[in-house]
């Protein structure tokens, strides 16, 4: 018998003094950042690739997806590891902060922000312990070229 879905469990993190989160039945590990290999002609928002367990993936830095001012890298920078488009990726983000459950009624569409992060990148927003926790559509953070593009790095050079 199929029941809807009353809540989802999410991943909260930090961008700034922003608080996002992606649900975590997308994140496959959280880990701390890894040592990069930079790869020229690639958007300025891949940092480099990494090698995980034999696994080589892009490195996706959500700051400058988002056009946030570039941050160095802390005691409290993690690393995402996602499925998106078929793909492995590494989202950097500044902090992961908890694991949360939110209701699914309790998520709104996103508001129309003047500047800032675009609402292409939000499935919507909701409130948790009177905090805005922007929820992020993992599946519109790449264009379609984009996602090609940096599936040419998994492609060629992922270990069989």
């Amino acid at each position: 018998m199929y029941r809807e879905i009353q809540e989802i469990q999410v991943a909260c993190f930090r961008l700034g003094d922003d608080l996002y989160a992606i649900d975590i039945m997308r994140i496959k590990e959280i880990i701390r950042p890894l040592k990069l290999t930079c790869l020229p002609k690639f958007p300025d928002f891949v940092e480099g690739i990494i090698n995980l367990r034999g696994i080589v993936m892009p490195v996706v830095d959500l700051r400058k997806r988002f056009g946030l001012p570039e941050l160095e890298t802390t005691s409290n920078t993690r690393l995402l590891i996602v499925n998106l488009a078929g793909q492995v990726l590494a989202l950097v983000v500044d902090e992961v902060t908890e694991v949360v459950t939110v209701a699914v009624k309790d998520i709104k569409p996103p508001p129309n922000l003047g500047e800032g992060i675009g609402t292409e990148y939000l499935l919507g927003v909701c409130l948790v312990k009177q905090e805005m926790i922007m929820l992020l559509n993992i599946d519109k953070l790449l264009s379609t070229h984009e996602a090609r593009e940096l599936g040419k790095i998994n492609g060629g050079l992922k270990e069989a």
